[in-house]
């Protein structure tokens, strides 16, 4: 059994908690909320940027004067106010990550400078084990203006952790820590598996060389990001109907998406070009969107990276794994948005043109895990810009283009016990997205069901073919 050591400001909390705690120091009493240290707003916007340096920690260990004479309770009360605002800060993907180090064993300590009496209700409500953070010397009550032990920052919080593991009977070697900061590099050395989060830029520098882990907890991981701009972002710009002339979008109903909270969008699948069309969906909702993908969409490069920078997830159909379904769950408990197409891949032959559509129980299983709201899109038009049994879109047919209709409906309600009859009842509510020939029966041409294959896949007989 080891330890996960996980520091607070950027690297738990995506900005750093002496706002929130000051604030709630002011509503307590316990100081005057109208005064401030000046210029205090542009060192948490540089702390925030830049991470850690020496004037804010010389701010820090001279905190315990400034508290001579507080008192310790009305501390303590001032920090249980301040638990909502604190978890509202916690890096999105943060969650998942320290479900992830419960689950293999390990104990979570809440390793941070930030005194104790202040951080001691927050960490107890996201279920850490034991927290490690500057104790403040009381007397009678109050607080004497002086530190109990060693500061705990950079060799301090080290000598901290290692009498923590060694009160615990911990092998170090055992243990994951977890800092964005250059300062918190002895403690990083000193463990198993040390992991740069969110690092600041001399941290980025020794991690990169070292050949740690980076991760930022803000975002699925593979997807970079620019000054907190992701390539999603950039994506927008240039995700519109206008940059595919060779085919006419109509698209209604986006206007039910839900504007924050986890949400699943799933869709019918006719076409490759699907893609484009809940692109074009994706681009309108200016929310973080991500999607489930065949292995084969991540392969070639550049389009492989790009699905990875935008937050895909891989899905090796066959494998038997459950990790695109973890790293959906993940997103979702992140509140963000994730596309999903339950029938897995396009139908061939008579099955594409079945007006009953089937999909697989993947998508019903993540909403009742998650408690997502699902919602559903019906997508018509789409093989005829991009046929199966075509490489790739007709470009040049811009004087003509296909009709693409993208339909957005009311969110579905799940039973979330029966995952085949919560699936049924979402592929029906797709199904009633499309327009009427959708839901008449039919005998496709030769030539129609020929165009349902991959280009050399068709049959000789078409009509006699499995779907």
């Amino acid at each position: 059994m080891g330890a996960a050591f996980i520091d607070l400001d950027r690297t738990l909390l995506r900005h750093a908690s002496g706002r929130v705690l000051n604030a709630a120091l002011g509503a307590q009493g316990v100081v005057d909320p109208e005064r401030s240290l000046p210029g205090q707003g542009v060192l948490y916007r540089v702390y925030d940027r830049f991470g850690e340096n020496l004037v804010s920690m010389a701010l820090a260990r001279g905190a315990a004067r400034v508290a001579k004479g507080w008192s310790q309770a009305e501390v303590r009360k001032a920090a249980e106010l301040a638990v909502g605002e604190l978890r509202a800060l916690v890096a999105p993907f943060a969650f998942d990550i320290l479900a992830e180090h419960r689950r293999a064993g390990r104990k979570l300590v809440l390793a941070t400078t930030t005194p104790e009496d202040m951080v001691a209700a927050f960490a107890e409500s996201m279920g850490f084990d034991d927290i490690i953070a500057t104790r403040y010397q009381v007397a009678d009550g109050h607080y004497t203006g002086r530190i109990t032990g060693r500061f705990v920052w950079g060799t301090g919080k080290l000598a901290a952790v290692r009498r923590w593991a060694e009160g615990e009977g911990i092998d170090l070697a055992d243990c994951h820590a977890f800092s964005d900061s250059f300062f918190d590099l002895p403690l990083l050395s000193s463990v198993g598996t040390p992991h740069a989060v969110n690092p600041d830029p001399r941290l980025l520098v020794v991690a990169t060389a070292r050949r740690w882990p980076i991760e930022h907890w803000d975002r699925p991981s593979g997807v970079p990001s620019v000054l907190g701009l992701e390539p999603q972002d950039a994506l927008r710009l240039v995700v519109r109907p206008e940059a595919f002339p060779y085919a006419r979008f109509e698209i209604e109903g986006l206007e039910i998406v839900p504007e924050s909270g986890p949400v699943l969008l799933a869709a019918n699948h006719r076409s490759y070009f699907d893609v484009v069309a809940l692109a074009l969906v994706a681009a309108r909702l200016g929310r973080p969107v991500r999607f489930l993908g065949k292995k084969e969409l991540f392969e070639p490069a550049p389009l492989g990276w790009v699905a990875r920078a935008i937050g895909g997830i891989r899905v090796d159909r066959g494998s038997g794994s459950d990790r695109p379904l973890r790293e959906a769950e993940a997103a979702l408990r992140a509140g963000e948005i994730v596309v999903v197409l339950p029938q897995g891949t396009i139908p061939r032959g008579p099955a594409f043109f079945d007006p009953v559509l089937h999909g697989k129980t993947g998508t019903a299983r993540i909403a009742a895990a998650t408690g997502a709201t699902v919602v559903p899109i019906g997508i018509w038009g789409t093989e005829h810009v991009w046929p199966r049994s075509a490489r790739g879109p007709d470009v040049l047919n811009v004087l003509h283009p296909p009709d693409v209709r993208i339909a957005v409906g009311p969110p579905v309600e799940l039973g979330h016990v029966d995952a085949i009859a919560d699936t049924s009842m979402l592929m029906a509510a797709i199904s009633a997205l499309l327009p009427p020939d959708a839901h008449r029966v039919r005998e496709p041409s030769a030539e129609e069901l020929a165009r349902t294959y991959p280009p050399g896949k068709a049959p000789a007989d078409p009509s006699r073919a499995a779907g």
